[in-house]
C-alpha cells in the first residue's frame, strides 16, 4: 500500500468532496439523500472524523445528520447470549441491523419521509433511548460512524475506512476488550474494507493521518 500524508482538516475536506462528487442520484432527483459511512475500529477515531466532516458539510450549506452505530446495538441479553467474550457474536450480531434499516435507511429511500430516529438503544442502561425522530431535509447527508459497516448490506453511497495497523489496533484496544481483536481480523479477511472503501486512511496517529492507496 502507498501512503500519502494528509492533515486531519484536509482529510475531512477530502471526504466531504467525495460526498459532493458522488451524488449521481441527485442529478436525476435533487431530493435524494447521500449516505456516508465512516467505518473503523473504536481506536481509529471514527467519531472525531465524522464530526469534522459534518462541520465541513454544514459549512457548505448541506443539511447533515450524524449518527453512531453504538446507539443501535441489540439488547444485552441478545448480545451476550452466547457469553461475554465471543468475538464472532461481537462481529456478526451486536449491531441491530434491522433497526438501522427500519429507522434510518428506510426513511431515506426514494420517496421516503426523511424522518430518522437518531438513536434506538441506550447500551449503557440497556433500554430504549426513547429519542424523538428528526427530519433530514431532501438533499441532505446522512453520516453513520461505527465498526463493521461494510459488507453487511447497508446502502451507503460513499464508504470511508479508517485503518489501523495490527500493532496500533492492539495498543488502542483496552485490555478488557482484547477478546474482540479476532473480530477485526475476520472483518479484514471477509469484507476487505481497505480495498472496498471509496477512501481509506491510516489512523495509527490521528494527528497525522495518511491516505492509503491499495
Amino acid at each position: 500500500m502507498r501512503a500519502e500524508p494528509i492533515s486531519p482538516e484536509r482529510l475531512a475536506s477530502r471526504i466531504a468532496n467525495l460526498v459532493a462528487a458522488h451524488e449521481p442520484e441527485r442529478h436525476r432527483n435533487k431530493d435524494a439523500w447521500t449516505r456516508l459511512a465512516i467505518d473503523g475500529a473504536p481506536g481509529s477515531g471514527t467519531a472525531e472524523v465524522a464530526a469534522a466532516v459534518e462541520r465541513v458539510l454544514v459549512g457548505d450549506g448541506r443539511p447533515t445528520l450524524r449518527i453512531s452505530t453504538g446507539d443501535f446495538l441489540r439488547p444485552r441479553s441478545l448480545r451476550l447470549e452466547h457469553g461475554r467474550e465471543d468475538p464472532d457474536v461481537f462481529y456478526a450480531e451486536w449491531l441491530d441491523l434491522n433497526g438501522l434499516r427500519r429507522e434510518v435507511f428506510g426513511p431515506l429511500e426514494p420517496g421516503g419521509s426523511g424522518r430518522v430516529l437518531p438513536t434506538l438503544w441506550n447500551a449503557e442502561r440497556d433500554r430504549a433511548s426513547r429519542a424523538e425522530y428528526v427530519e433530514l431535509p431532501p438533499g441532505g447527508v446522512l453520516i453513520v460512524e461505527g465498526t463493521f459497516l461494510m459488507g453487511i448490506g447497508l446502502p451507503f453511497d460513499v464508504e470511508v475506512h479508517l485503518w489501523l495497523s495490527r500493532g496500533a489496533l492492539k495498543r488502542r484496544t483496552p485490555e478488557d476488550r482484547a477478546w474482540t481483536l479476532p473480530a477485526y481480523a475476520r472483518y479484514d479477511a471477509e469484507a476487505d474494507p481497505s480495498r472496498a472503501a471509496s477512501l481509506t486512511a491510516r489512523m495509527d496517529d490521528p494527528r497525522h493521518p495518511a491516505l492509503l492507496f491499495v
